[in-house]
């Protein structure tokens, strides 16, 4: 569990949000802010797949994947 931010903003004007969740709340990832913020970017889900998944961003869900990653 942990905290999710997100807004959108299209030519100048906040578009969507802005979003968020409270610390340590569950929530179904299809209703995360981020989630409804890549959908409003376009991005759809997949099969088994939520919006964070399909356009690649779960590589980095985690702070220990991204850090043996070497990703700065």
């Amino acid at each position: 569990m942990g905290e999710e931010r997100a807004a959108v903003w299209a030519d100048g004007a906040l578009v969507l949000g802005p979003l968020d969740v409270p610390v340590k709340r569950w929530f179904s990832r299809p209703v995360g802010p981020v989630s409804q913020a890549l959908r409003r970017l376009g991005a759809r889900r997949g099969l088994g797949r939520d919006e964070f998944d399909t356009v690649g961003l779960d590589r980095h869900r985690w702070t220990d994947d991204w850090a043996a990653s070497g990703v700065a």
